[in-house]
């Protein structure tokens, strides 16, 4: 049966800060889990390899798109050359720059002789074959980019955005940062060899789910599987928008310092899966480690709730408050993906900065649910007070600075040993 395991552990942060990982809610979400889970010991288990699957693919990761639940990762923070999957980044600054009014679809921008050399048919590589120094929308170009994975595509856009590639790589740098990807590097628009062009599959993932979760109307592009640029029409490089049920996203790669990769996704009984694979040998083995991880997640994962919408699960210290603690709750039901034969061992922590200085304002960001399955991060969702705890008496804060103090000096010395 899965369970969860309680974590009693303080942390270290900041100096004058300290944080906690309450255990509060987490047995109460064994007991949310019913039938299927039961509260374990206070003994944390380590990190152990317990999916019974594994890929050929020198690194992959699998995750769940909604909760962002990794089902599967192997060597998932390698840095790699992202090839063409890089892409993808091209195309969120573009969707990013749509959603805001920036640019429109109909908007022109030029094939200039750079685009044309670099990318485009004297290149020899991926292209749309756009003509010389013709005009072609923004719409049209992400056609050429995401489904016939033309360079010259990208560097259009690029230099229609930021006039040169060299600034639209530095835009793609701080918006990749803005999004969370710490480790990604760039140093052109599409992906072409580059020592600068690094990374990992987590944070391709990263970006996927992103995409699809934040630009349903712009997502459709990736599963349009042919498209006609200047009377030459080309397939979607994508091979599981053909061998897998439900598949329609997202992006493909190759170069010879990066090998075979593949960014996809697929739903299926309205679950949806997000796969990345990099670093294969060939073109038929990234699909099919690609697809036979895919086919694996549908077939033995399924999403159970640990807390109903506004339930309580579990309780954050307060400082100088009307009361000393306040409750936390998530205003969505928190689910996490287990596997459907129970096997799951699961590990969750309430982390919060704290003690939470009052007031605290009712509907207040607290701190994060965090839920493991074995050693990768299944779940991690915001946490919110249930309630507002206005400031305390001035001898109820003098209490708590005395309880802080002392705490304080006895982690000091605790360390000192």
């Amino acid at each position: 049966m899965a369970a969860i395991q309680p974590d009693f552990r303080i942390r270290k942060s900041p100096p004058g800060w300290f944080r906690r990982v309450a255990a509060a809610g987490v047995l109460a979400a064994a007991v949310a889990l019913g039938g299927f889970a039961q509260a374990a010991n206070n003994s944390v288990q380590g990190a152990k390899k317990d999916d019974g699957y594994d890929t050929d693919a020198p690194t992959a990761i699998l995750i769940e798109a909604r909760t962002g639940s990794i089902l599967f990762e192997k060597n998932a923070d390698e840095l790699r050359a992202p090839s063409s999957m890089m892409k993808l980044m091209t195309a969120e600054v573009v969707f990013d720059a749509l959603s805001r009014g920036e640019i429109k679809p109909t908007d022109e921008f030029k094939i200039s002789e750079y685009a044309w050399r670099r990318g485009g048919a004297p290149s020899g590589g991926s292209t749309m074959f756009a003509a010389i120094h013709s005009r072609v929308s923004v719409d049209n170009l992400l056609h050429g980019a995401v489904i016939q994975s033309g360079n010259d595509s990208c560097i259009a856009l690029a230099e229609g955005l930021s006039t040169t590639e060299a600034a639209f790589v530095e835009r793609m740098t701080k918006r990749a940062r803005e999004l969370g990807l710490v480790k990604s590097t760039f140093a052109n628009s599409n992906g072409l060899p580059d020592p600068g062009n690094r990374m990992t599959v987590r944070e391709l993932g990263m970006l996927a789910r992103h995409i699809i979760l934040t630009y349903p109307e712009f997502y459709r592009l990736f599963g349009e599987r042919e498209f006609t640029w200047n009377k030459i029409r080309q397939q979607n490089r994508n091979p599981l928008l053909t061998m897998l049920e439900g598949a329609d996203g997202l992006k493909t790669g190759f170069t010879k310092d990066g090998g075979y990769g593949l960014v996809g996704s697929a739903v299926q009984n309205g679950l949806r899966l997000i796969v990345v694979v990099n670093g294969l040998e060939a073109a038929d083995e990234r699909a099919q480690e690609a697809k036979k991880l895919l086919e694996w997640g549908f077939r033995n994962f399924e999403a159970r709730t640990l807390f109903a919408e506004n339930q309580t699960i579990g309780y954050a210290r307060v400082f100088g408050g009307e009361n000393r603690s306040v409750q936390l709750t998530s205003p969505e039901p928190v689910k996490v993906m287990v596997q459907r034969n129970g096997n799951d061992k699961l590990l969750a922590r309430i982390v919060y900065s704290g003690p939470v200085r009052a007031p605290v304002a009712a509907g207040q960001r607290v701190g994060v649910l965090k839920v493991w399955r074995g050693g990768n991060i299944a779940l991690e969702t915001p946490l919110y007070a249930a309630e507002a705890v206005p400031t305390g008496s001035i001898t109820r804060r003098a209490v708590d600075g005395a309880s802080e103090l002392m705490i304080s000096l006895f982690r000091a010395g605790v360390e000192k040993l």
